[in-house]
């Protein structure tokens, strides 16, 4: 079996380059399964329910999201269905799940979000007991289980990666933009990936606007952030699990 995970997806450009090359790389790489993070796709800030439902028409099978979940109201509408999920350790009475399960393949594969602490300005539960709760809970029933950590700080990634290798079958990092080249298998079978980047306007600062972003840095003033325009990449990660150990045997970037 083969998983696509494919970097945030910031702004329109991102999505429409999405569109221009998932479809060939799902066909080029024999794609079974496909995770996108879209939560960076409505202007850099939540998800609308019109690009979820394009996300959906490109045959995406999960959409996970992170610290700006709830950026667009709208999300409240949709937030239910069973193709998008949100970070599993935000407060509990949060709608949504954090994980779910699905099947492909005659294998089951449950997908869990979770979001970092260090330096996320967001309210959360403990990634690293949360993500261990749920791991007890559903490992007896399912054949993979893949990890999404939406975190900024490199440091409490590789921790989690160690902390659950054995446990998960895939620790893959997003949130940063900027994809890592650490991707390793670890020594109880867990496959890793720091960052696998982003799918968004190519000449920017992490998909915003250069311009904007170099006042912000070189004068300090409060300029607003905004998406940058022009071409767009495509940042993934494709992991080759084995049918009969259900552990990852491959591990390749594939970039666009």
């Amino acid at each position: 079996m083969r998983v696509l995970a494919v970097g945030d997806i910031v702004g329109r450009a991102g999505l429409e380059k999405l569109k221009e090359v998932l479809p060939k790389v799902v066909e080029e790489n024999n794609i079974d399964f496909v995770i996108v993070n879209g939560e960076n796709a409505a202007d850099g800030m939540g998800i609308t329910e019109k690009m979820y439902k394009e996300m959906l028409d490109l045959k995406v099978d999960v959409v996970t999201m992170g610290n700006h979940t709830w950026g667009k109201k709208e999300i409240f509408n949709f937030i239910d269905d069973k193709h998008i999920i949100r970070p599993a350790n935000y407060p509990s009475n949060n709608p949504g799940r954090g994980y779910d399960i699905y099947e492909c393949k005659d294998k089951t594969i449950a997908v869990i979000n979770l979001i970092g602490r260090t330096t996320m300005t967001v309210l959360s539960e403990n990634p690293f007991l949360i993500a261990k709760e749920i791991i007890d809970e559903i490992k007896e029933a399912v054949n993979i289980i893949i990890i999404d950590f939406h975190a900024e700080a490199t440091a409490e990634k590789i921790a989690l990666g160690y902390y659950l290798d054995g446990e998960a079958s895939i620790v893959f990092g997003t949130h940063t933009h900027v994809q890592t080249a650490d991707e390793t298998i670890l020594e109880k079978g867990t496959a890793y990936i720091t960052d696998i980047g982003m799918t968004g306007p190519k000449k920017s600062v992490i998909g915003m606007d250069v311009d904007a972003s170099l006042k912000r840095f070189a004068t300090s003033l409060p300029e607003k952030y905004r998406i940058a325009e022009g071409k767009a990449k495509f940042n993934s990660c494709m992991f080759e699990i084995d049918d009969v150990t259900n552990k990852v045997k491959k591990i390749e970037r594939i970039n666009k």
